[in-house]
Order: structure tokens, then C-alpha cells, then sequence
């Protein structure tokens, strides 16, 4: 079977010798180890501004839903309030997370099509000071749209909260610097996604003071005995943290964040425009169009059905979500992983193909 490319927003296309540093057995409680363990936290932990004095690099196995429900858990007390920017699928599912854990989401509606106000952040919390933690999500896969977490950390530092950042498919690309913003208690990634590495770990970097133990409930997902334990305490991905370790020094190589960040917005603008060259209608303007997940509106056609456009596209060499989370239909195209605008436009001629097959003449929105 052919090489698929996978252009969706995680995981991703990741580089031959990503892939490779998983090809051998390791033994986690094995002291050859921990060089690996320890190296790739610290690694990551400064790539986020982290100060080792004052925040530490947690490391789960599992999905970032994973991470995210331990740092509620372990940042919030039980009954405690989490104010959720209501900014699409992902921050419902904060929400639903922060819920059964037995904490209280309070959802801030916003625009669907814009970055959060800082200011609106300002007012909910002014008019409820218990509320503790603001939960905010960076990039929102659902819709494509990044919002700013350090104009809405200055409000929420202002008044003395905290926050808790969604950076999953942010980290790596986007900017982040945990010393220059005191109220981020917690950031929550996985390799996955803009680090170009493979699935199965999630980390959390923390401020250590933010966590106290036993608060979260759960020994599983309670932070605070993470960071007091020096290795890992239940069997950690340990071919993941090797990819990861691999992952990481093609990141330097490619000259950080910052260069990631700018091809990935070349990728963006190369979808954004091909999709509209083949007479699709993009959900977000240029303007608020991010540069990890470029979101298209369904074709208005009768013809239209996502599952045989997908397999359609397949066929063609590239994969794509097979499912809608936005309230009016739209499939999403990833902007992200070991791939380059070239590569980009081979995949919008393979869109242009998929839709000739299905013969799609109305591709406009609804």
C-alpha cells in the first residue's frame, strides 16, 4: 500500500527517523533510561520559557483529554469554578471533563469566527470572584482559530486568577513563555501534533506551587504525586518519549518554533487558497484563519457526503477527518506535521480530483 500523507490535525506525517527511534525495546525502570525521561522534560520545559526553580514537566500516558482532566483535578479543588471560553468542540469537552471530575464549568460565550475578547475574560471574572481558574483553549482545532493566551493571561493575572491552557495543537509552532506569565498554572501538549512525534504521551508543564497533593482525587491523575515522584511511577511510552527525543532535535534543526510556526503558515495560506480556487467556501476569514487547521464548509450539493469525499480523497494519497464538530457541516484540513506547501498542493489537486469524481457542481456553503 502507497504512503498515505495524513492531513489532519494530529497525528501527523512525522519524518522517517521520528519514526525509526521507536524501532528498538526499552525498559523504563532500566537506569539507561532516565538520561532519555529526564532529558526530553527538560527539553520541553525550555522550549516553554519554563524555570526549573519554579515550574516542572509532567509526563502522562494517554491522549491530551488525559493531561487536561489531571490538570483540572489537580490545579481546582472539587466544587471549584473554571471559567471555559466557549470556543468550540474542544473547549466543550473541557467542560464535560472539568464537570465529571466534580468541578463547575462556566461557559463564556464567544464568537465562533474570532479570537476571544480579553476583555469579556475580564468582566466574567470580575462579576464572580470565586471564580479560580480560566481554562482557555490556544488553538481550536474545531473551527481553526487561535486565540491569544497571553492578552487574556494579563487580565486574568490582573485580578489574581489563574489559567489553564489547552496547547495541544499548539506547542511547538505557536509562542509560549511560562516565566513571562506568572498566572499560567498549567500548559497541557502532546507530541503528536506540532512537534511532529507520535501519539500515546501527554505532558504537562506546571507551575510546581499550583499543585497540592491530594487534591485531585485520583492517584492516577494527580499531578502533585507526578512531580514528587523523580521517575516515572506507572509504565510511561517510552517508544513515544524516544520519538519525541528525535522529534525534538528536528525541531532545532529546523530552527525552533519560530521557523515551524512560518512553514506551517505557508501550508495554511496554500490550502486556504486552493480551497477556495476549487470554489469551496472557508468557515474563517484570512484574517482569523490559524495556521495549524484550515476548516471547510460543506459543499451545498445534494452529491455531497463527507465519508465517500474522504475515501475519494484516500485513494488520492491523502487522509482527512471523516467527521463534523462544528454545528454547520465542515471538514477540516491540517496544516501541520513533516509536510511542506509542495506537499500542499498536491493535496488540493487531490481535493480537486476527489470532488470531479463525485461530480460536485455546487460547492459553495449552504
Amino acid at each position: 500500500m502507497p504512503t498515505l500523507k495524513l492531513l489532519i490535525p494530529g497525528p501527523v506525517t512525522t519524518h522517517r527517523r521520528v519514526r525509526a527511534a521507536m524501532n528498538r525495546d526499552l525498559a523504563p525502570w532500566d537506569p539507561d533510561f532516565r538520561p532519555l525521561y529526564d532529558g526530553v522534560r527538560a527539553r520541553l520545559l525550555a522550549l516553554a520559557g519554563g524555570d526549573p526553580a519554579r515550574h516542572i514537566a509532567l509526563t502522562l500516558p494517554g491522549c491530551g483529554h488525559f493531561a487536561i482532566e489531571a490538570a483540572i483535578r489537580s490545579l481546582l479543588p472539587a466544587g471549584g469554578k473554571l471559567l471555559i471560553p466557549a470556543t468550540g468542540a474542544y473547549a466543550e469537552r473541557m467542560a464535560r471533563l472539568a464537570r465529571e471530575a466534580g468541578r463547575i464549568p462556566i461557559a463564556l460565550p464567544v464568537p465562533d469566527d474570532a479570537p476571544t475578547d480579553p476583555g469579556a475574560v475580564r468582566r466574567a471574572l470580575a462579576a464572580d470572584p470565586s471564580i479560580g481558574l480560566v481554562g482557555l483553549i490556544y488553538s481550536e482545532t474545531a473551527t481553526g482559530i487561535i486565540h491569544d493566551p497571553v492578552s487574556i493571561g494579563a487580565e486574568i493575572r490582573a485580578l489574581g486568577r489563574r489559567m489553564l491552557l489547552d496547547a495541544v495543537s499548539a506547542f511547538g509552532a505557536l509562542p509560549l513563555d511560562l516565566s513571562a506569565q506568572p498566572e499560567l498554572a498549567a500548559a497541557v501538549f502532546t507530541p503528536n501534533k506540532c512537534l511532529e512525534s507520535l501519539p500515546g504521551a501527554a505532558f504537562v508543564l506546571a507551575r510546581t506551587e499550583a499543585l497540592a497533593p491530594g487534591r485531585a482525587g485520583s492517584w492516577a491523575f494527580d499531578l502533585a504525586d507526578i512531580a514528587a515522584n523523580p521517575g516515572p511511577r506507572f509504565t510511561p511510552p517510552v517508544q513515544v518519549l524516544a520519538a519525541t527525543a528525535v522529534a525534538l532535535d528536528r525541531l532545532e534543526e529546523e530552527g525552533g518554533p519560530p521557523a515551524r510556526l512560518a512553514r506551517y503558515r505557508a501550508n495554511a495560506r496554500t490550502l486556504y487558497q486552493g480551497m477556495q480556487g476549487l470554489g469551496l467556501t472557508p468557515v474563517l476569514s484570512p484574517e482569523a484563519q490559524g495556521p495549524i487547521v484550515v476548516n471547510i464548509h460543506a459543499p451545498a450539493d445534494p452529491a455531497w457526503d463527507l465519508q465517500g469525499f474522504v475515501d475519494a480523497v484516500k485513494a488520492r494519497g491523502f487522509v482527512i477527518s471523516n467527521f463534523y464538530n462544528t454545528e454547520t457541516p465542515s471538514f477540516r484540513l491540517g496544516a501541520i506535521g513533516a509536510l511542506r506547501p509542495a506537499d500542499m498542493r498536491r493535496a488540493v489537486a487531490a481535493i480537486g480530483a476527489a470532488l470531479e469524481s463525485m461530480g460536485l457542481e455546487h460547492r459553495k456553503a449552504a
